[in-house]
């Protein structure tokens, strides 16, 4: 049987180890440590912003449980929440006992539309029930439209959870992501640009707020010399070991950007005299993505339909998954308010995720390109 060909598998870049036996060698075998300070200055140092705090924890959702915890939301609030989306955005707002209110997507990046967002915070203000927060992703790297988002924010006073789960490394008009938000949230899962096998962070704009997030992170012990808690804490903090990996992987994270984008123009190269086919891609140059996955939408027109196309890899022993199925139309979330015209359903029937990892190999994308040249 051919080797599989992940749709995102994790690339290590060779000194993960050294970091991971210092953390032996020293018994740092906790959630703290030099490597967990060390991961969390060098993502502050990256992101290139002065006021940019990082609190590594256990799990992009941690981070989203945080920012909203530390954003006031509780039982009977509303938070609105892109609905083009991993459902790790969405599940952090029913854990406080909140109602998410989904938002449908644009058509240049695919994600919050601000039209949307504004008619629907004006919509439930009318209705007694303005949002305490606000969750936009920017989806497969691909910046959102985030400076009229912002703009909305502020002109409603609402706090901003920017999800930059699958965006480091991406920018808009040079500003990186995860500097946007009022909170911001970075993931490493197994499948992102990089990772710690599981782990995320969240980015504050304070160093008073990154310590409460640690705080809550730690199970929100009381200073004092027995166990005594005031407030409810988490188990949420990143570990010293993984926390390693980290450290590793920040040394080869522009180098998996690069190697990410080619994939992206590997794709557009594929598909350029295919008509029915368009390959996902920045709409203006204040756009930067990484290309976390390059994605494809395909049109009504082509006796190619996504599911075909997927199949067709899957019978190769190649991994290509639908886009993220909106949040307004999962069985769990069904009764909940949206606001758009469908956009979101429109990209979910039509479009395609293909392998997009930084560690494919000049062989994998030839047998990627043979199954997209047999069906069209």
């Amino acid at each position: 049987m051919k080797n599989k060909i992940w749709l995102s598998s994790p690339h290590m870049g060779g000194n993960e180890l050294k970091y991971v036996n210092e953390a032996f060698k020293t018994n740092w075998i906790a959630p703290l440590g030099p490597n967990v300070n060390n991961f969390e200055d060098d993502i502050s140092k990256y992101l290139d912003n002065k006021s940019t705090n990082v609190a590594c924890l256990s799990s992009g959702t941690a981070a989203i449980h945080l920012a909203l915890i530390m954003s006031g939301v509780s039982t009977n609030d509303e938070v609105i929440c892109q609905s083009m989306t991993f459902s790790a955005s969405a599940n952090p707002i029913v854990y406080q006992g909140a109602t998410p209110v989904f938002i449908d997507s644009e058509k240049d990046t695919w994600n919050m539309c601000p039209i949307h967002l504004e008619n629907a915070i004006k919509d439930r203000i009318n209705k007694g029930k303005k949002p305490k927060a606000i969750i936009v992703v920017h989806l497969y790297g691909m910046p959102a439209k985030i400076n009229d988002i912002q703009h909305i924010a502020n002109k409603y006073n609402i706090t901003l959870i920017e999800d930059a789960a699958e965006a480091l490394g991406s920018s808009f008009k040079d500003k990186k992501c995860g500097t946007f938000g009022d909170y911001s949230i970075l993931s490493f899962n197994g499948n992102k640009i990089i990772t710690t096998s599981g782990g995320g962070a969240l980015v504050t704009k304070t160093k008073k707020e990154k310590e409460k997030a640690v705080f809550l992170a730690t199970q929100a012990r009381d200073n004092a010399p027995h166990y005594q808690h005031s407030s409810i804490g988490y188990n949420y903090r990143m570990s010293n070991i993984t926390a390693g990996i980290g450290r590793g992987q920040m040394e080869v994270l522009d180098k998996h950007i690069a190697l990410r984008r080619k994939n992206n123009l590997f794709y557009k190269t594929i598909f350029k005299k295919i008509n029915s086919v368009t390959v996902f891609n920045e709409p203006t140059k204040n756009y930067f993505s990484n290309h976390w996955l390059s994605c494809v939408l395909i049109d009504k027109s082509s006796n190619v339909t996504p599911e075909k196309l997927r199949v067709a890899f899957e019978k190769e022993n190649i991994e290509a998954r639908p886009l993220w199925k909106p949040m307004h139309l999962q069985p769990i979330f069904k009764n909940t308010p949206f606001y758009g015209d469908n956009l979101s359903e429109k990209l979910f029937n039509n479009g395609l995720c293909l392998p997009s990892g930084s560690n494919l190999t000049v062989n994998d994308k030839e047998r990627i390109a043979k199954v997209i040249h047999s069906l069209f």
